[in-house]
């Protein structure tokens, strides 16, 4: 049995097709996620896998599942980002750390403006309630 094993790994690695375990930390979270990937492997794939096992072990904080939302940094080029269509084993690291992307001022602007309109808005209904309610009081009471 041992043989046949060995037999295996040699073919996948005669082909040039290698796995690696690699541990991407999430910020926030309490441990690494570890798992197995090809070196071949696509970054944004590494993302997308990773955010499916975070889910699915139920940890905390909840990320959600859109890929383009994080970015996924190597701990030894410090603060750059790894590139989503570079390959995972390019980087000759297993060790990597899994952020949020950071928003940027023109979207913290318009979401601003937007929940002030919104804000405007429950300000006028709620007067406009308000004034109504006023009116059928003063009418009830007037009448008596």
């Amino acid at each position: 049995m041992l043989l046949i094993k060995s037999k295996r790994n040699h073919a996948a690695s005669s082909k040039g097709v290698c796995r690696i375990l690699i541990n991407v930390t999430v910020v926030g979270s309490a441990g690494p996620i570890r798992f197995v990937v090809n070196e071949d492997e696509l970054v944004a794939s590494v993302i997308e896998t990773t955010l499916k096992l975070y889910a699915r072990e139920g940890r905390l904080p909840v990320l959600g599942s859109k890929c383009n939302e994080f970015v996924l940094y190597c701990n030894v080029f410090g603060a750059e980002g790894l590139k989503a269509w570079e390959a995972i084993g390019s980087y000759g690291v297993r060790n990597f750390m899994l952020c949020k992307k950071p928003h940027s001022a023109v979207d913290d602007d318009v979401e601003s403006d937007v929940k002030s309109v919104a804000a405007s808005v429950a300000r006028k209904s709620l007067c406009s309630w308000k004034t109504w309610f006023n009116k059928s009081l003063n009418s009830k009471v007037s009448s008596h």
